[in-house]
């Protein structure tokens, strides 16, 4: 069955192709070939403005070049996030990305007794893609994949995304180009598979 998804391209630099740009088109094209709907969103082309405040995140207007962005995450069935890990965690631009589109009104609503809250983005599930230097298993098991599985649980979790599912491709520095080649055709077929 067809399903609508959206590709958020989390790389800070839109300059210079990088290989998490090649997975991400490798996605695209493994979903668009198995009759998936698909739409993109590179991060770095938008102007991203930092939240200073509680007030302006909870009561403020989300930025109007940000709109076309929040609506694709409304639109879409399956969400794909792709970054590479910079400092242990996700690059500062998407987490600034995602403070402003996740919002509440849209991503989940305050219900009072209920520190939980109501999801605002259920029945959508989402696939987590990190590139990293290091080994993905020291990530994984030396460090936990702390900011990754808080990345799964308290944001995309939280507000309704379910499954969440990760691919951690480590080492990236020194990666052959026939690991790579194999990189990029799973994430072909994940995309085919809307997985």
């Amino acid at each position: 069955m067809a399903q609508r998804i959206l590709i958020l391209q989390g790389h800070p630099d839109r300059h210079i192709p990088h290989f998490c740009h090649a997975l991400g088109e490798h996605y695209r094209q493994g979903a668009e070939t198995n009759g998936h709907e698909v739409r993109l969103v590179e991060i770095a082309a938008l102007d991203v403005p930092l939240l200073e405040s509680q007030r302006a995140w909870q009561d403020g207007d989300l930025p109007a070049g940000l709109q076309e962005a929040q609506g694709a995450i409304r639109w879409c069935q399956h969400l794909v996030l792709v970054f590479p890990l910079w400092l242990g965690d996700m690059p500062a631009l998407v987490k600034a990305f995602l403070e402003q589109v996740m919002r509440p009104g849209f991503a989940f609503e305050y219900v009072e007794g209920n520190p939980l809250g109501k999801k605002g983005l259920t029945g959508r599930s989402a696939r987590v893609v990190v590139t990293m230097g290091m080994p993905a298993l020291v990530y994984r098991h030396l460090y936990r994949a702390h900011s990754v599985k808080s990345l799964e649980r308290n944001i995309l979790g939280f507000v309704g995304f379910s499954p969440v599912r990760e691919t951690l491709v480590g080492s990236i520095e020194g990666t052959s180009d026939a690991a790579r080649e194999k990189w990029l055709q799973r994430l072909s077929t994940l995309g085919a598979k809307a997985e």
